[in-house]
């Protein structure tokens, strides 16, 4: 496959194999003229090593003529963008793994904003897709760049958008709606059946550049920290799970203690849970969640569940499961603590079916069952702003390891291995908000 070193300095590989260069109308700081451009009739002459030298040299001229690329003007920004393909971290094909490609900038609808990535972090999820699981095979059709959580500067919009601003720091919800069907009208847009999600379904975040429509941008606060930003989005699951039961005064058990499941161990405490109980086949992630608040912690390995959970609440069981983990033995072990007339809001995507007792563990139980989808639209969003910005979640332990976004095989090892909270990747190292690993 034929690669060329970029102006980031990096080895880029275009998907057809060939480096991927745009032709553009240049804009060029004052006094500047473009007779020096190669004949545009000559095409090779473009793509050959006279192209590369040209574009570089005109990268460099509207770098040197506005400083970095966070004060550089949008309208210099977008050509010294469209002079060079981006980096993203494609699924090129079925299969297990990622690989670093060049794609085109994306162009703008009327009502999207270009965001330039400056920080996306790895979900569940994009572990799905990395390894292919049965539930990433049923919903993802490659080629697709991949990852849904970033926030990043808005750099340029559509014709149609006043808000937010070019320049503004922002989170993206990446579930984009439709606006029209009867569940995004009657105010349950977390519910569309027509949802596209970045880095599912419409092309994602592990890449320098990302167009979302713009009512999915939310603006954050200029000094928020850049890990703490792009993982609102899966702080909103944690919010959205802990907020649907009645948590204040009770008796709460988290099954699973990834970065998602020991933010909503933080929530349940904020929200006034009388103990909170965690799991985890991780003492890594066992101790993390002690830190984010949890009463007690479990490890299946080594405890037994049933016993312990009698024992701890006095024979009762847990008021409150929250299961975040999907896997078959959490939710047994989640469902047999749960008292007669408990509740159970379930996030975790399991990796296959399973055989489950629904009748001993709901119905005869008389429990109650809530499914979790996204975020509530934009009602956790504002409830997550509320518990960030008023100090009663710190997300700052969460976060335990940084990575370079080309040295993303590490990174999904690392999230493979359990051995960590929250991963955040960062497309321009220069804008680590910590040491990289």
């Amino acid at each position: 496959m034929a690669s060329v070193d970029s102006p980031h300095g990096h080895e880029r590989h275009a998907e057809n194999g060939q480096p991927n260069d745009q032709q553009t109308h240049i804009w060029m700081p004052a006094g500047e003229h473009h007779t020096d451009r190669p004949d545009e009739g000559d095409q090779s002459e473009l793509d050959g090593d006279t192209g590369i030298r040209w574009r570089q040299q005109k990268i460099d001229q509207i770098g040197d003529s506005v400083g970095s690329a966070a004060n550089m003007p949008t309208q210099a920004l977008a050509i010294r963008n469209s002079l060079w393909p981006m980096r993203a971290l494609r699924k090129l094909a079925p299969g297990s793994g990622f690989r670093m490609t060049d794609v085109p900038i994306p162009k703008l609808e009327p009502d999207e904003v270009l965001i330039e990535v400056r920080a996306t972090s790895i979900c569940g999820t994009d572990l799905h897709i990395y390894e292919w699981n049965p539930w990433a095979a049923d919903h993802v059709v490659a080629p697709i760049t991949v990852g849904h959580e970033l926030t990043g500067v808005v750099v340029d919009s559509g014709a149609n958008v006043t808000e937010p601003k070019i320049g503004q720091l922002v989170s993206v919800e990446s579930h984009v709606i439709c606006n029209s069907c009867a569940w995004c009208r009657t105010g349950q847009g977390h519910l569309c059946p027509n949802t596209q999600i970045l880095g599912v379904h419409r092309d994602g975040a592990y890449a320098e550049y990302v167009a979302v429509p713009a009512q999915n941008a939310w603006p954050d606060p200029p000094d928020m920290p850049l890990s703490i930003a792009s993982l609102q989005e899966n702080f909103g699951n944690a919010v959205h799970t802990a907020t649907i039961p009645n948590i204040a005064g009770r008796k709460v058990l988290v099954t699973g203690s990834g970065p998602v499941g020991v933010m909503t161990m933080a929530v349940a405490k904020a929200l006034g849970a009388r103990a909170v109980y965690a799991t985890d086949v991780s003492d890594y992630r066992l101790d993390l969640a002690s830190t984010m608040g949890a009463d007690v912690t479990l490890n299946p390995l080594r405890d037994d569940i049933d016993e312990r959970m009698s024992e701890i609440t006095d024979g009762e069981g847990v008021d409150v499961l929250l299961e975040m983990s999907g896997a078959s033995s959490a939710l047994e072990a989640g469902f047999a603590a749960l008292k007669p007339g408990g509740e159970a809001a379930l996030l975790g995507l399991t990796s296959d079916a399973f055989p489950f007792d629904l009748d001993d563990n709901i119905i005869f139980k008389g429990a109650t069952v809530y499914g979790v989808v996204g975020r509530r639209l934009w009602q956790t969003w504002l409830e997550m702003r509320g518990l960030i910005r008023s100090g009663s979640v710190d997300l700052t332990p969460v976060v335990t390891h940084r990575f370079a976004l080309d040295d993303y095989t590490r990174a999904f090892e690392l999230m493979q291995s359990g051995e960590c909270g929250k991963v955040v990747m960062f497309p321009d190292p220069a804008y680590a908000d910590g040491p990289l690993s």
